[in-house]
């Protein structure tokens, strides 16, 4: 079996980037930060026309044919940009509500115990009776929680890994810029020896995520997924804190990012197939 990109899967990354840098580039992020709750449709639309909801979908049916593999490495990107918006679930929807697939119709989906984009949402999977909104540690991400949590599901699991691994490789890009650029002592901070092992820490981390997300999306079995899920998270949240110490002080102010990429780890995290899911499911695979 084969993990190594081809060529076209290492183009559509590229492309994603790309686009994201033009439509979703650091002013648009700080716009996103300064308007909370209100989700560009303009943009929504620009990533339907550019085929992010329709990925999976036949291409006789209008979608671009791609698979799983395929969506991992899209997610990813978008989880790099911080792109905000229910994209797992609208992705998820593609193929089943109209307009999804095209950026038209905004889905949002109950996920374990939250409903992300509740009120931005134009369809709502789930039962959301009941829903409270909830303070959310992300601007980015306005929050609801409903009472009963909902089953979990492994795409869904697995493109939030994705999302995570995102962050994950993002935030050792940042950390090690920083390093290098910031001097102390007439010399850049990554000299010394502490924030050698932090920049250390943040790739073996994120590189371990990659390889297990890349091997679930090829093998789409439950327990790789479980286990990418884990290493994901893991390697997001820890990554983004550890970054953030690479900062100092600076990583904390409201100008920088970085606190940005915190945020959302943690709040993906709370995701449906989360720790507890993905060890639950991990354990009841040994036990068998």
């Amino acid at each position: 079996m084969r993990f190594r990109l081809t060529d076209d899967q290492r183009a559509l990354k590229a492309g994603v980037r790309e686009l994201l840098g033009r439509r979703f580039g650091r002013q648009a992020l700080r716009a996103a930060v300064d308007a909370p709750g209100r989700l560009d449709r303009e943009l929504w639309r620009a990533l339907g026309d550019a085929g992010f909801f329709a990925l999976r979908l036949p291409e006789a049916h209008g979608g671009v044919g791609l698979g799983l593999p395929e969506a991992v490495l899209v997610f990813e990107e978008a989880g790099r940009a911080l792109l905000p918006g229910p994209l797992v679930a609208s992705h998820l929807a593609a193929g089943t509500v109209p307009g999804a697939a095209t950026g038209e119709t905004v889905v949002a989906a109950v996920d374990g115990d939250l409903v992300e984009w509740l009120d931005a949402a134009d369809v709502v999977l789930g039962d959301v009776s009941g829903a409270a909104p909830l303070r959310s540690l992300d601007p980015l991400t306005p929050l609801h929680r409903v009472p009963g949590p909902a089953p979990m599901d492994a795409e869904a699991a697995l493109l939030t890994a994705a999302e995570q691994l995102g962050t994950a490789l993002r935030v050792r890009e940042l950390a090690v810029q920083h390093a290098r650029a910031r001097e102390q002592f007439g010399q850049p901070i990554g000299a010394f020896q502490a924030v050698k092992h932090l920049c250390a820490d943040l790739l073996v981390r994120a590189e371990t995520a990659r390889v297990a997300v890349y091997a679930a999306a090829v093998t789409g079995d439950p327990s790789d997924i479980a286990a990418a899920r884990l290493l994901a998270d893991e390697a997001a949240v820890h990554g983004a804190r550890d970054c953030l110490q690479v900062h100092g002080g600076m990583g904390f102010t409201w100008e920088a990012d970085v606190h940005l990429h915190v945020k959302r780890a943690w709040v993906r995290a709370r995701r449906g197939g989360g720790r507890t899911e993905s060890e639950e499911l991990l354990a009841a695979g040994l036990a068998a």
